[in-house]
């Protein structure tokens, strides 16, 4: 999830600390631990850093270990970190070493503070969760080539990171993949799967399910069996008219009426002009669900397909990407965050808001100037369940 994208609807440690932040950190009991014991429960997105960087301010200052230590000191145990290949890779295939090393710096600052780290391969040349509203087009569903170079590139992971410990970092093969057919991203998790099994045989693995990772699809994903390693991702920014209010990254900027939560998004007529508007966009629905009583039940009711698959396998179930711009009423904000963390910690699902900054981020963020303000304290505390902001 960027800001330059539709998602959701349009569609460590030594061993000795671990056994302590596992203590700290004990997930719920509905959320089974890996035999790596690779434990998170709360975490954030380190977005726009080595992934989609759209050079709002230098490399070097967008994030530094001071950042990693608030981080640590706010109370989240993990932290998911997005990569592209075109920011770790040059366009003739060959590695960039400076970003590497702030890849590596990265873990090292990580380690230093006790937190985990997901390394989420985020965006690829032949693949990009919103292509279709960026004008692009996604080809590695159907390149055999393509699918050979995607392997690849864990392959070159693996040679770099494969000597930090498996308590301390993860691999999620892709960001919210989106496949024609559900079979054909089922077909590449197999293949990166079993190349990361040959060259790292208890790395935790973080897979998510075709079409932006949504709950509803997870039943879908082919789950390779008998690796208890692994965790399920789900990611979902329902309501999405809620959420997106006025982002102008989706055609329902043009929408500047009220927005409410909880309760319905919009009353009924608005609803219903929306949809006139909005629903046959051929893309998915972007407005649907503005007309359900949003709140804690039906946040649920949104999670239950997710919940239930990773039940039935017995794996631990993520939230690698959820949150809600500031465009919309400050309390409602704070009441959709409230409803929602809830919603996740009562099903003992591990979770990480999008994102540490930028327009979801947990900083003011002044837009206009691309520049972080001051720590959203509120917001934390919120997200913190009431764990103060040091």
């Amino acid at each position: 999830m960027t800001t330059l994208r539709i998602p959701a609807l349009w569609r460590v440690l030594p061993v000795l600390a671990a056994g302590l932040c596992a203590a700290v950190f004990a997930p719920a009991a509905a959320n089974p631990v890996n035999p790596s014991g690779f434990v998170i429960r709360r975490g954030t997105n380190l977005s726009h850093w080595l992934s989609q960087d759209f050079h709002w301010q230098p490399r070097a200052t967008w994030i530094t270990a001071n950042d990693f230590r608030f981080i640590a000191r706010c109370g989240f145990d993990h932290v998911r970190l997005p990569i592209d290949e075109k920011e770790l890779w040059r366009e003739d295939g060959t590695l960039d070493e400076e970003a590497f090393g702030v890849l590596q710096q990265a873990l090292g600052w990580a380690r230093a503070n006790q937190l985990r780290v997901i390394i989420d391969l985020h965006t690829v040349r032949s693949h990009h969760f919103n292509a279709a509203n960026e004008g692009g087009h996604n080809t590695l569903f159907t390149d055999p080539k393509a699918m050979d170079a995607f392997v690849g590139l864990w392959r070159q992971l693996s040679a770099r990171l494969h000597d930090q410990p498996v308590d301390f970092v993860a691999y999620e093969i892709m960001n919210e993949p989106v496949a024609d057919n559900p079979e054909d991203w089922n077909k590449l998790v197999a293949l990166a799967h079993a190349e990361l099994r040959r060259l790292e045989p208890n790395r935790v693995i973080v897979i998510g399910s075709n079409l932006w990772q949504l709950p509803h699809t997870l039943p879908l994903l082919k789950v390779p069996a008998g690796d208890r390693n692994i965790i399920l991702s789900t990611h979902t920014y329902s309501p999405l008219l809620f959420t997106h209010y006025t982002a102008d990254w989706v055609p329902t900027k043009t929408y500047t009426g009220g927005v409410h939560y909880p309760g319905p998004v919009v009353p009924r007529a608005t609803y219903d002009q929306l949809m006139a508007k909005f629903g046959p966009a051929g893309q998915g629905d972007l407005v649907a669900n503005a007309k359900d009583d949003w709140g804690p039940a039906r946040f649920a009711q949104e999670f239950a397909p997710a919940i239930a698959r990773a039940r039935e396998l017995g794996l631990q179930l993520y939230c690698g990407e959820f949150g809600c711009l500031p465009t919309v009423p400050r309390a409602d904000r704070l009441a959709y965050y409230r409803d929602f963390i809830a919603t996740l910690e009562q099903n003992g699902i591990a979770w990480a808001n999008w994102e540490y900054k930028g327009d979801f981020g947990l900083f003011e963020w002044h837009r206009e100037k691309t520049l972080a303000g001051a720590p959203d304290v509120e917001l934390i505390d919120t997200l913190l369940a009431g764990r103060k902001v040091p």
